[in-house]
Parts: C-alpha cells; sequence; structure tokens
C-alpha cells in the first residue's frame, strides 16, 4: 500500500499526469453527453461541443504519454545506487540494469589525477567505461613493494580502480595499505593483488578485468602496453632526458622548452583490448593530465593514434586549468593543442573543454609561486588546428588546490553524446531517456553546489608571474631577440608577432631614452637655478 501512495508524492511527478488525464475524460464526457442529450443542434454549439471533445481527447493522450515517460525514468531510478536522492525511488518498481550496460561506450586516456577526475564523473552516466593508462615509472627509485614482487609499474591502474569504485574512500585504502610488520614488511596490498590475480589468469590484461569483476567496480582498466616503458624527452637545445622524473628540474636548469617526447622502448606493442575499445567507443576523452608525461606517451605506443584518427566517436581533449613548471611553463591553450598534433597527428582532437578560467585569486598566486600560471586562452589560434572549442566551468577548489570538477567535466561530455541522439531522432529511446534524466539531476546539483559555496570569482586577481618568468625573463627575452636578429641576417620571413615585440621593444627603449634626457635636463635646470638663487642672495 505504502508503494501505491508513493505515485502520488511530489518526488514521483505523477499527480500533474494524472489530473490531465482526469481532465481530458470529463471534457471528452461532456462533449458526448451534450450530443446525447440534445436532438437538435446548430452550427455554432456543435463547434463548440467537437471542440471540447478533441481537447479532451488530446488531454487523455498527452497525459498518457508523459505518464509513460515518467514511469520508464523512475524505473530507471528505482535500484540505481548512484542516485543519491532517496526520496526519487519508487520501491514497487524493478529496474533492468541492462540500460546501464547499453549506455555509452567511453573511452578516457591519460594517467594521475586529471584521469581520475574523469572517470569519476563518467562512472554516473555509463557501465560502458574503459581507462587506458601509461605504464611508466614516476621516479628513478623503484618502490620496494614492486622491487620484491618483480611486478610492472601499477600506480596509474590501481588509482584508476579507485577513481571507479563505488565507496572510493575505501578502495584506496585497499589499494595503497602498505604493510609494515613481519615477511609483508614495505609490500603493497595492491600490487600483491594484482599479481595474484596475474597468476590466476596468466595474463596482466585478463586479470586487470578479472579483477575489475570481483572488486566490483565501473568499467575496465587497461594498461596502454604490457610492456615497462621509459618516458623520455629531447629539448630545444638538443638535450636528451631519459628519466621521466628529471624532466622538470633539467628544463628549467637549461632555459630550454621541451620538443618532443619519446617513448623507450619505441616499438613497444599495444596491449590486447585497447585498439578494441577505441574502434568501438562513442567517445574518446583526452587528458586532462601531465601533457608529456601521462597524455601524449599513451598516443605513441604503436596504433593508438591510428586507431584514434579512424574512429568515429567523440574525439574530445580536456584541457589543462594550470601549466606545469619544467613541461609546459608560458603554454597557451594552442600550445597544448598543437603539441599533441605535432607528436600523434592532426584527427586525435576533435573537440576541446576549457576552463571560463573564473578563478579565486587567492589560490591562483598560490600556483604562481610555485612557477605555475593559468593556462590563457587563445581561442582563435586553437580554431585554427581544426577543433571545436566548449568553453564550460569545470573547475572547483579542493584543499589547497585547483581541480577539475568530475562531474561537470562529465556533463559536459554526456551533452554531446546527447544532443548527438538528438539529432538522430532518439529522443524516446532508454539510452537517450537515461543519460538526459541524470544529467538534468547533474546540472542542477551543479546549481546548488555553485550557490552554496559561492565565491566572488570573478573578482580580477592581481597576476604574479611565475617563479620561472621572474627568474629567466631577460635571459629568455635576449634568446628570442637573437634569433630574430639571426633571420633578418638570414633573410628569413618574421612573424607578425616577432615583428610587433621588436617594435614594442623598440618603443619601450625609446621612451626610457626620452624619460632619462629629459630628467637629466630636469637636474640641470633645477642646478642652473639654485645656482642664480645663491648669486641673488
Amino acid at each position: 500500500m505504502k508503494g501505491f501512495f508513493k505515485w502520488f508524492s511530489n518526488a514521483a511527478k505523477m499527480k500533474r499526469w494524472i489530473i490531465l488525464i482526469l481532465i481530458g475524460i470529463v471534457l471528452a464526457c461532456y462533449g458526448m453527453s451534450k450530443i446525447l442529450i440534445n436532438e437538435r443542434l446548430d452550427f455554432l454549439p456543435l463547434i463548440k461541443i467537437i471542440a471540447c471533445f478533441v481537447v479532451g481527447f488530446i488531454f487523455v493522450i498527452l497525459g498518457m504519454i508523459h505518464m509513460q515517460k515518467r514511469t520508464l525514468e523512475l524505473l530507471v531510478q528505482e535500484t540505481d545506487n548512484r542516485v543519491e536522492n532517496a526520496n526519487a525511488k519508487i520501491n514497487t518498481l524493478i529496474y533492468n540494469k541492462k540500460i546501464y550496460d547499453q549506455g555509452p561506450k567511453i573511452v578516457a586516456i591519460g594517467g594521475g589525477t586529471g584521469l581520475n577526475s574523469v572517470l569519476k564523473g563518467l562512472k554516473n552516466y555509463t557501465d560502458n567505461l574503459t581507462a587506458i593508462v601509461t605504464v611508466s615509472d614516476y621516479g628513478e627509485i623503484i618502490p620496494e613493494s614492486r622491487r620484491e614482487l618483480d611486478a610492472m609499474p601499477l600506480e596509474d591502474i590501481k588509482q584508476s580502480f579507485v577513481a571507479l569504485a563505488k565507496d572510493e574512500e575505501l578502495m584506496n585504502k585497499f589499494m595503497n595499505l602498505q604493510f609494515t610488520k613481519g615477511k609483508l614488511k614495505n609490500l603493497s596490498l595492491g600490487d600483491i593483488y594484482l599479481l595474484g590475480m596475474n597468476e590466476i589468469s596468466g595474463e596482466f590484461t585478463s586479470s586487470v578485468e578479472k579483477a575489475k569483476d570481483i572488486l566490483n567496480i565501473t568499467g575496465r582498466v587497461l594498461p596502454v602496453t604490457l610492456e615497462p616503458i621509459h618516458i623520455c624527452a629531447e629539448l630545444e637545445d638538443g638535450t636528451v632526458i631519459e628519466s621521466r622524473d628529471k624532466i622538470p628540474e633539467i628544463v628549467n636548469s637549461k632555459t630550454s622548452k621541451i620538443n618532443r617526447i619519446f617513448i623507450s622502448p619505441t616499438n613497444c606493442k599495444v596491449a590486447p583490448g585497447v585498439i578494441e575499445a577505441i574502434q568501438e567507443a562513442d567517445a574518446i576523452v583526452i587528458g586532462p593530465g601531465s601533457l608529456y608525461t601521462n597524455v601524449i606517451p599513451n598516443l605513441l605506443v604503436k596504433g593508438v593514434a591510428k586507431a584514434i584518427k579512424e574512429s568515429k566517436a567523440f574525439k574530445i581533449y580536456v584541457s589543462n586549468i594550470m601549466t606545469e613548471q619544467g613541461q609546459t611553463d608560458n603554454y597557451t591553450l594552442s600550445d597544448h593543442i598543437k603539441a599533441i598534433n605535432d607528436h600523434a597527428g592532426k584527427g586525435v582532437i576533435k573537440y576541446c573543454i576549457y576552463d571560463t578560467g573564473e578563478l579565486i585569486p587567492e589560490y591562483i598566486r598560490k600556483y604562481n609561486m610555485k612557477g605555475q600560471e593559468v593556462v590563457e586562452i587563445d581561442a582563435s589560434k586553437a580554431k585554427e588546428q581544426d577543433v571545436y572549442l566548449m568553453q564550460r566551468d569545470i573547475s572547483f577548489v579542493t584543499g589547497d588546490f585547483i581541480r577539475h570538477n568530475p562531474e561537470a567535466i562529465a556533463a559536459s561530455i554526456i551533452q554531446l553524446i546527447c544532443d548527438d541522439l538528438k539529432f538522430k531522432d532518439m529522443q524516446n529511446d532508454t539510452k537517450y531517456i537515461l543519460l538526459n534524466d541524470r544529467l538534468k539531476e547533474a546540472k542542477k546539483s551543479l546549481k546548488e553546489n555553485n550557490k552554496k559555496d559561492f565565491i566572488p570569482k570573478k573578482k580580477e586577481a592581481k597576476k604574479v608571474e611565475s617563479k620561472f618568468k621572474r627568474k629567466y625573463k631577460e635571459r629568455i627575452a635576449s634568446i628570442k631577440e637573437s634569433e630574430i636578429k639571426m633571420k633578418v641576417k638570414n633573410g628569413e620571413p618574421i612573424t607578425n608577432e616577432e615583428l610587433s615585440n621588436i617594435e614594442a621593444k623598440n618603443s619601450i627603449e625609446k621612451h626610457k631614452k626620452v624619460k632619462n634626457k629629459s630628467k637629466g635636463k630636469r637636474k640641470k635646470d633645477n642646478k642652473k637655478i639654485k645656482f642664480k638663487e645663491k648669486l641673488f642672495k
């Protein structure tokens, strides 16, 4: 009986359609009764009766259609453990889990906290989620757990499991538990578990797949390759760095930008299931994350970039909010896109989601002190690279850090898929109804959170130069100037930007000279006046 009355609760949103149907029945019955009672009908009364009957009939049809649609939405919500609002559940309904299983197939490529943000948001919309991660060490020192077990670098794989888990906190404790006593001292529970699964299945990819089933996480995690890879960098001055963790330090000390990133071995084979996941995807999400150490290395594994280009999926790049010291100093949005295109070739990115840049000044200054800046949005240059730009409010503050908002990123990606389904006239498809329903809830939740945590974001921040810029400003300027002079000497073409920089510098120097001259003249005049005053005294 309780279940029956819940149909009439405010959360069910059914009363309005029931009332509409009742009004429709009353109008239709009124029209029918008038025809039966009256022996003779004139033209105008007849028109009124027919109109009354037709309106009543339309109300009944509309009420029934919307009741069915709402029933389906409630059916989706019934045993959906991803819906936080318990009041939205109707216990008399049975949920068919196939709706989530038939959700959009989304592949997320990257590593680190950026990839985890994407996974956390998207797991609320579909079970067909695949994370493709790098298999590389974060530093030269191999953890004791890995040395003892002779395991692969599993850090990104473990963190992806955490991001896809229903209870992230518990999964994080499970994966990163470090033993401190006995024979297991210095060993990680996550490493032991994955190694044990590898022994059972006999193959690493299927062991990760089985681990996902046992741990009951949403989606799956795939290593981009089964071979441990080293991420190396070649700088513009020809220096080659063969250790991933040394890249920022050497870039800073040499004040030379990264020319290219490459992986060693260069001919490593792609892991089973990776290419198939990309080929079947409805959307492929690249980033956010460390551009040269988490994002691009995945695209350099043989066959990955080619599969993405050939895919008909939405190819989306989620841009970083801040630059990264020693990797992307002074990089704009177009520089990030260009770096990906230069390494993987054009066609890997079709859409780019970037932040509005409405950040809290106090936090930006903290990042400035560490040598990081807000990524400058040069939209016109980015569009020149054949990319559609999507400006969204995708940042939020957690602790002392500016991070990507998982809900906002997921909502932006799902909106693209929903718009595509709508374009294909699939509004009545269960996939569209599910996604659209979840999307409405997410947008409502984001609005409420923004109101609760409202801080005057749009207040202009006083720009603080980054540590890197302050330290090497003059040196970088002199290098650029000498490069332009060499171009002029060799008769090479100079870009408008370089020309404007020369003109700007010349005008500044001219202004300084004039200022100094006038200063000197004023001093001389003052001396003359003082001398005359002394004479007259």
